[in-house]
């Protein structure tokens, strides 16, 4: 409970409605007031801070055609320099979705590498740097049955699947792989 101080009695509180926008409050200033500004600062300096990361979002939207409920997504954003086709820069992504037939949801993956290692400087002054295309490798469905791409192998990123499965994963959110 605050302290009584003359400053909240009924009077002098309507006034201080009219103070300008940046007035000190007077409660900041009695003992329980300053108590809560030290527990305050306490609390803020034990909780952990996340470091800000730069990287690159990897967006695509995706759509169940299907009669079953899509729960696991494994996808890909490739990436072709138009100078050297053969040089291909690939970002796996495993997204946890639950999404119904005739449903749409978006997914983004995020990376700390971007869309290529080497870029060719003759294509650096062009438009379209980089020609850009998704594909999906496997969809899990609830029932427990898979649909995979014919020339893409679980097994390349089964490491990378172990890995993301034992850090804390939220559904509905994507991991790189």
């Amino acid at each position: 409970m605050r302290a009584v101080i003359p400053q909240n009695k009924t009077f002098a509180r309507n006034a201080r409605i009219n103070d300008p926008a940046g007035t000190r409050d007077p409660n900041a200033d009695t003992l329980d007031g300053r108590s809560a500004a030290i527990e305050k600062s306490v609390q803020e300096s034990r909780a952990p801070k996340a470091e800000p990361r730069d990287g690159f979002g990897y967006h695509v939207k995706i759509k169940n055609s299907g009669a079953k409920i899509v729960e696991i997504v494994f996808w890909e954003y490739r990436f072709y320099d138009p100078a050297n086709p053969d040089l291909i820069a690939r970002r796996q992504f495993l997204c946890g979705v639950n999404i119904r037939p005739d449903k749409d949801k978006e997914l983004e993956g995020f990376s700390l590498l971007g869309p290529s290692d080497v870029v060719n400087v003759n294509t650096l002054g062009g438009k379209g740097q980089f020609k850009e295309e998704v594909l999906i490798n496997r969809i899990e469905y609830s029932d427990n049955t898979i649909w995979q791409r014919k020339d893409w192998s679980f097994a390349e990123v089964k490491r990378s699947y172990d890995r993301v499965l034992r850090e804390p994963w939220l559904p509905g959110t994507c991991k790189g792989l």
